[in-house]
């Protein structure tokens, strides 16, 4: 892959391992952040970085967008204008925003690949994010080898767009199930037990889930490992309600919106999403 140049747009909790797993694996790679100091631990790990948008994607093979929404990623894209890559948009921006940037692609003669992704800090590091892909079918084996460096798992659901929604879906899951842990963990601590029972009551059967784990044990001892940020999960929350427009009561994300949003009103908006537990108070 040497001969392959794939820019890296964003390089925060996620795009910075996709960056060095991409290094690793042998392309050429080009980092770009809005804050150069954050990117900068990445020219020990084979990545160069760029000073601007431009330089980071002029004559790349593709451009990676990682950016927290979608305002963000259209302005960065409308100033970089790549010519002759593949636009892989890997962040979660919802179902407008992915109109609009299908359309900003058209406009500047570029394919566009709608590919966000199942997982958040470990996987990345250890490369096995589950990349929802959605875009032409012509460019499948293209980007291949790309997505095979970033995760351990691609999934091509259709027409572009079609892997925002697919995320959306899986997120709606994941919000209720990090609020139902955080409810439980809470209630048990009110009834005067050991939390930790509650864990343990669900281990091993039908009912066990690793994240419940995961997220329960952080909320238990209170450390919170960022892995992926309350106030990303509160967008991202937002976007899932978006979605759904009313038609239907997503009355589990709704109420993990309202303790995210409590507990970021706390001062946890920067800490791991398991500090929705906060806001169950």
């Amino acid at each position: 892959m040497t001969d392959t140049t794939v820019a890296v747009l964003g390089t925060g909790i996620m795009g910075a391992p996709m960056a060095t797993n991409l290094a690793a694996a042998g392309f050429k790679v080009r980092a770009w952040n809005r804050t150069r100091a954050k990117a900068e631990p990445l020219a020990g790990r084979g990545v160069e970085i760029a000073d601007t948008p431009h330089d980071a994607v002029a004559g790349a093979d593709f451009v990676l967008t990682m950016l927290p929404d979608g305002t963000i990623v259209h302005e960065v894209m409308a100033s970089a204008r790549p010519g002759g890559a593949v636009w892989l948009q890997m962040g979660t921006v919802g179902l407008d925003w992915t109109v609009k940037l299908a359309a900003l692609a058209a406009e500047s003669g570029i394919p566009f690949v709608d590919a966000p992704v199942l997982g958040t800090k470990q996987p990345a590091e250890q490369g096995k994010l589950t990349v929802l892909a959605s875009g032409p079918e012509e460019l499948k084996d293209r980007c291949a080898p790309v997505f095979d460096a970033i995760g351990g798992r691609t999934i091509w659901v259709g027409p572009a767009g079609a892997g925002s929604k697919l995320k959306l879906v899986a997120n709606a899951w994941v919000l209720a199930l990090t609020n139902g842990t955080a409810e439980s963990v809470r209630l048990a601590g009110q009834l005067g037990l050991d939390p930790k029972l509650f864990l343990d009551a669900i281990s091993g059967g039908a009912l066990d889930s690793p994240y419940a784990h995961a997220k329960g044990g952080a909320m238990i001892s209170g450390e919170l490992s960022l892995s992926f940020a309350t106030s990303l999960a509160a967008k991202d929350a937002q976007l899932v309600l978006d979605a759904a427009g009313g038609e239907i009561d997503l009355g589990g994300v709704r109420a993990a919106l309202t303790h995210l949003k409590a507990a970021i009103d706390a001062g946890h908006g920067d800490e791991d999403m398991a500090a929705l537990y906060y806001g169950t108070r």
